[in-house]
């Protein structure tokens, strides 16, 4: 996609400091990194944080923290804080009531703590038409809005002023929010009209909704829509990334995953639907899966060896484990589950069992002795670190001519200690030659010390 505007692009991402870093929030971020960074342009950060009861320097942080383990890319040294611009917005209250485009309002105070002064735009009560990048041309009569306030006080704006304000100070050129903000665009291009702003074009992306598609809100799903959650649950800020970029947007093709080099190459807000998406956790996993196959086998073994640290790992061991673990993970913290439910414990020491349930069926032990022995004497022929193939090569013929619950069952058993684990051919391939022959020489013994043994 290439630079269709006249002006450079200057987006912004104006976050309010009240809460965790919402999931949504860090789609809308990332939309505007991606038609910016496509159209040459710069996305201004800006924290929205006047409201000083709910504004918390640790959401503020989230919030730094969280788009930069994305990668999105603002200005964080220095952002823009509405808290620092007061003075700015009573220069264009102040000019405003001067110009006749607002007036203080005398209000008839009927209750407690409301003022018996406002100022108010002076509505000029006309049709406005506006341009919307996703929605396309969209009229609105502003009749009814009548002389809406924008201030408290000349030290006190309101919202709609103090972003107004905030964009024009900026030099904002596209401004691309949630399609709740449809709703205060007719107010906001009155207020630019009325401090002689140039008005930018605007995209007004759909929500993020639940699968019964209501909206996806702290409040009904709790920590599971904050960005912090998922960074805790260990996805990778490039699955997150492809995923949410897909949540609203289709690139027309049948590719699905895109790295944030390809997303800022195939964007096209353009593309964008106007309906909502929904945001499937089982999707978000299968693409995580994936992220984590095209991930370096340096990083994933660093991560795995940091999480299983209390077995003091091996990284060769961690190295042969990787495809295992790929099957079955989707995030990271699936490794802290299989730890904790010792599903994957016989792979960093010996494990234990019960010595009984290495006999297959209705096999008796001589025999079972006699298939361990002869499993025994294929692995010592192979090299210290074989392949799943010449395992299976070595030992798949005697399985099949002795029956392959017999042999492999034992094996298997012997070997990691559960019923239910990965294949003989797998572990060996992982524990290697030595602690395969170690560990089924023990099992041998463990049988032939069975009491009443027949």
């Amino acid at each position: 996609m290439f630079n269709f505007f006249k002006r450079k692009v200057v987006t912004r991402f104006p976050p309010s400091p009240t809460g965790w870093f919402h999931i949504g929030n860090a789609r809308t971020a990332l939309f505007n990194y991606l038609f910016t960074k496509q159209n040459g342009g710069v996305v201004k950060f800006r924290l929205e944080d006047t409201d000083k009861e709910r504004s918390k320097p640790e959401y503020a942080q989230d919030i730094l923290e969280g788009l930069k383990w994305l990668g999105i890319e603002m200005n964080y040294d220095n952002p823009y804080r509405q808290s620092e611009h007061g003075s700015t917005y009573q220069k264009y209250i102040e000019a405003m009531l001067k110009n006749g485009t607002a007036y203080v309002s005398k209000e008839n105070a009927t209750e407690m703590g409301q003022r018996s002064e406002v100022i108010r735009l002076k509505n000029p009560g006309k049709k406005i038409k506006y341009k919307d990048l996703i929605r396309g041309d969209i009229e609105v009569d502003t009749t009814e809005l009548g002389d809406f306030i924008i201030a408290k006080s000349i030290t006190e704006p309101l919202y709609h002023l103090a972003v107004v304000v905030d964009d024009y100070e900026m030099g904002v050129t596209h401004i691309i929010r949630g399609e709740d903000g449809i709703y205060n665009t007719p107010r906001q291009i009155l207020i630019q009209e009325a401090i002689g702003a140039k008005r930018p074009l605007y995209a007004h992306m759909p929500f993020i909704l639940n699968e019964d598609r209501s909206k996806l809100s702290k409040r009904n799903q709790g920590e599971i829509v904050s960005l912090k959650y998922y960074r805790e649950k260990g996805y990778l800020p490039s699955a997150l990334v492809n995923y949410l970029a897909m949540c609203g947007w289709n690139p027309g093709t049948e590719r699905e995953i895109f790295s944030m080099d390809d997303l800022i190459k195939n964007f096209d807000i353009l593309k964008v639907q106007k309906s909502g998406a929904i945001f499937n956790t089982e999707k978000l996993n299968w693409f995580n899966r994936e992220h984590l196959k095209l991930l370096p086998e340096s990083e994933f073994i660093s991560e795995i060896v940091k999480r299983t640290k209390k077995f003091n790992p091996d990284k060769n061991l961690i190295e042969r484990l990787r495809p295992i673990l790929l099957e079955r993970i989707s995030k990271f913290s699936d490794i802290d589950a299989l730890i904790e439910n010792q599903e994957i414990d016989y792979f960093f020491g010996a494990p234990t069992y019960e010595v009984k349930k290495i006999i297959w069926k209705e096999t008796d032990i001589s025999t079972t002795i006699a298939h361990l022995n002869k499993a025994l004497e294929k692995v010592q022929n192979l090299k210290e670190y074989p392949t799943i193939d010449e395992i299976k090569n070595s030992i798949w013929e005697y399985a099949t001519e002795k029956g392959r619950g017999a042999v492999l069952w034992p094996l298997r058993y012997s070997l990691s200690g559960k019923e239910k684990s990965p294949d003989p051919f797998t572990l060996i391939a992982v524990l290697g030659k030595t602690e395969s022959i170690k560990r089924i020489k023990e099992a041998v013994k463990k049988i032939n010390d069975l009491p009443n043994k027949k």
